[in-house]
């Protein structure tokens, strides 16, 4: 049972946490790429390009969605733990605050922010850089914190289960 949790915990991640890493690290670039002077819904049959608030909003809409699908991330991962006998293991415990913090960080700055820059794009006034660029902060540090969960869910300092 354990490594068919595990199998899903890691699975889960891969698939809902990657899209988010990626579509949030897009998005303060292809804010910036988009020119101010189109109207946002020009052309319903044209294809969407790098400068279009469409892949704008795209991005948004993959990074909400997939972060509701993350939920799952840390559920698989305490069944897992429980299964292993290791919930009371530093790693997992930090691995669970770090996590956790991650998750503030999306909901309570990264995603606020993209709704607020997408608002000002769909009403065709121009988006500083400044702006973009602690967004950009913001989603890095979401990004190094789920990259030091994972080093921490391969190291497991302490483990007696592993590495």
């Amino acid at each position: 049972m354990t490594k068919i949790l595990l199998s899903l915990h890691v699975l889960a991640a891969i698939v809902a946490v990657g899209p988010v890493t990626v579509a949030a690290s897009m998005f303060p670039a292809a804010v910036r790429k988009v020119p101010v002077s189109v109207p946002a819904g020009a052309g319903a049959g044209e294809q969407a390009g790098p400068g279009d608030v469409r892949t704008v909003g795209l991005l948004h809409r993959i990074c909400r969605v997939y972060a509701g699908l993350g939920i799952a991330v840390p559920v698989l991962g305490l069944a897992t733990a429980a299964a292993m006998g290791v919930l009371g293991d530093a790693w997992l415990i930090t691995s669970l605050i770090l996590t956790a913090v991650a998750a503030g960080l999306l909901v309570a700055f990264v995603l606020p922010r993209q709704e607020e820059l997408l608002a000002e794009l769909a009403d065709r006034r121009p988006v500083e850089r400044a702006r973009t660029a602690r967004l950009a902060m913001l989603t890095g540090l979401f990004n190094l914190l789920w990259a030091t969960v994972t080093v921490l869910m391969v190291v497991r300092p302490g483990s007696t289960t592993g590495a």
